[in-house]
């Protein structure tokens, strides 16, 4: 059964447009949201048909952009199986092998929104998120679901140096976000945790890793097209998305 007749396939699901607002990702545009109704329950099969069709949570929300007249949110994810682990992955993996991992329910931590409010100051002071607030924090990753969880990466030290909030669908896994020591550049972070969940992927069968939207022209988007081979949704089918990447 294709995507979309999935989709038609569940009853009763309704949806709101939000007006027009400014784009997060194209300063001279203005972007429109499709979300679920909120009063709508936040159930797994509802979350793994709609993320078929390039829907993302948010909280406790579903949404994907619906702009007029623009297309350039595009959503992209990993075949995890296809995927392969050149040397510049293997020696960022192996960089940071002394760090251990431990998967948590998605509660709030003080711990973790310490660190998530130094990532947010100090790498994305230019961004929507800005300022952060335990407010914003506990909306966007704190959700009682049972699909959904927290990563929690550690030195030795037992020193947090990074947290992944993802999402197990029936077919795939989704990272949500993550953020992470900023002070720690050189053990490349956020890569690592991509890898990571590719890893995690592959040990629970799980054949995609959704890595959420695309924007060609928007260079905070840019680092997705490293991870090779990726697909896109295009017309509610997902297709290749070729990128030529420079070694």
């Amino acid at each position: 059964m294709s995507s979309d007749t999935q989709f038609r396939s569940e009853p009763q699901l309704r949806f709101y447009m939000t007006v027009p607002h400014p784009c997060s990702y194209l300063a001279d545009k203005e972007a429109s949201t499709l979300f679920l109704d909120p009063e709508h329950p936040l159930n797994q099969s509802v979350y793994d048909l709609l993320s078929l069709v390039g829907f993302r949570r948010s909280g406790s929300h579903l949404y994907r952009p619906n702009c007029k007249g623009c297309n350039a949110c595009i959503s992209v994810r990993i075949p995890v199986n296809d995927f392969i682990f050149k040397r510049k992955y293997r020696k960022i993996a192996h960089r940071n092998s002394d760090l251990s991992w431990r998967i948590v329910p998605a509660q709030f931590s003080a711990e973790h929104y310490a660190l998530y409010e130094r990532y947010i100051n100090e790498r994305h002071a230019d961004g929507d998120m800005y300022p952060p607030s335990e407010d914003q924090f506990r909306s966007f990753l704190n959700i009682d679901c049972e699909f959904t969880h927290l990563v929690e990466f550690r030195e030795p030290s037992g020193q947090l140096v990074a947290v992944s909030a993802m999402d197990e669908l029936s077919h795939g896994l989704s990272a949500i976000y993550t953020f992470y020591d900023p002070n720690l550049s050189r053990r490349s972070l956020g890569v690592y945790v991509v890898l990571w969940l590719l890893v995690y992927c592959r040990s629970i069968d799980s054949p995609y890793l959704y890595l959420g939207y695309w924007v060609e022209s928007c260079k905070k988007m840019s680092y997705k097209t490293q991870y090779q081979p990726l697909e896109q949704l295009q017309d509610n089918h997902w297709q290749p998305l070729i990128i030529t990447e420079n070694e």
